[in-house]
């Protein structure tokens, strides 16, 4: 049985720079615990250095600049993560994306399919090594999900925003257990959690044009999520924070066949976009 320890953690946050990430870090360093930051404007990953170096008494604070959407990016990433760390406490794949300017990434696919789905799979595969059993890997659901299509996940299908993000964080809900079931014991824990509807982040502003509520709720979701002997035995399970408990996901999440075939897409995908896809487990 997998327990969690009091002992400060090296916990990395994709999408620390803002919003419901930048909330979560702040939290954990006034914790103790290491933080290692990303972001992809370097301006805006160094003012939040300083910010939370301050806020813990501490210069050494690990930063890393990566595009998401760019999967050659999220390769280059994980690498360089390794090389400077050999141990992961917990991943917190807090990034995603609703609205875009430009929803067609470099490599034809929708930016909320590679930022919000394909780039959190490849970290988590990417990072195994360095996450052991006693480990924890938080990823961001939703309230919003609908039911996949292959197509759109792969990049070959357009879809308006809503829907593109609502599949998105259902292909990520699918892959989490599927990904957590597989692993087993051997593996960390792996949770989807939706952190809280309309909070107050960037994504909602844009997406919907309300303020929305306070990130602190999101906030403090995740660092129990990271933390809290509660989720240590919780791994391929949905922790719904609307209502403030684990709870039943989307039906498809418990369609064996469903998942598997989604699992296939993205790792096609991979295979096809990126030698480390071809590579991963």
């Amino acid at each position: 049985m997998k327990k969690a320890t009091n002992m400060p953690k090296t916990i990395l946050i994709t999408g620390s720079t803002d919003g419901i990430g930048l909330a979560t870090a702040k939290l954990l360093v006034t914790l103790g615990h290491h933080v290692v930051l990303h972001g992809r404007n370097p301006n805006k990953l160094e003012k939040t250095e300083k910010t939370l170096s301050a806020l813990a008494g501490t210069e050494h604070m690990a930063s890393y600049v990566a595009d998401l959407s760019q999967l050659s990016d999220v390769v280059t990433f994980a690498n360089a993560v390794a090389e400077k760390h050999n141990k992961l406490d917990v991943l917190i794949n807090n990034a995603g994306v609703f609205k875009a300017s430009e929803t067609r990434t470099q490599d034809g696919l929708d930016v909320r399919f590679a930022v919000n789905t394909i780039a959190p799979y490849l970290l988590t595969q990417q990072f195994l090594p360095l996450l052991g059993p006693s480990a924890r890997v938080i990823n961001l659901s939703s309230a919003a999900q609908s039911p996949v299509d292959p197509k759109a996940l792969a990049g070959q299908r357009r879809l308006p925003d809503m829907e593109a993000y609502a599949q998105s964080k259902l292909a990520l809900t699918m892959w989490s257990r599927s990904l957590a079931l597989s692993l087993g014991d051997d593996g960390p824990v792996i949770i989807a959690v939706n952190p809280g509807s309309l909070l107050g982040t960037k994504m909602v502003k844009q997406g919907f044009g309300v303020a929305g509520g306070d990130i602190r709720k999101g906030a403090d979701i995740l660092v129990r999520a990271a933390l809290a002997e509660e989720f240590a035995t919780a791994s391929g399970q949905y922790f719904d924070n609307d209502t403030g408990r684990f709870g039943s996901p989307h039906p498809n999440v418990l369609e064996q066949n469903e998942v598997k075939g989604i699992v296939h897409v993205i790792e096609a995908v991979l295979a096809d976009k990126t030698k480390a896809g071809a590579e991963a487990p």
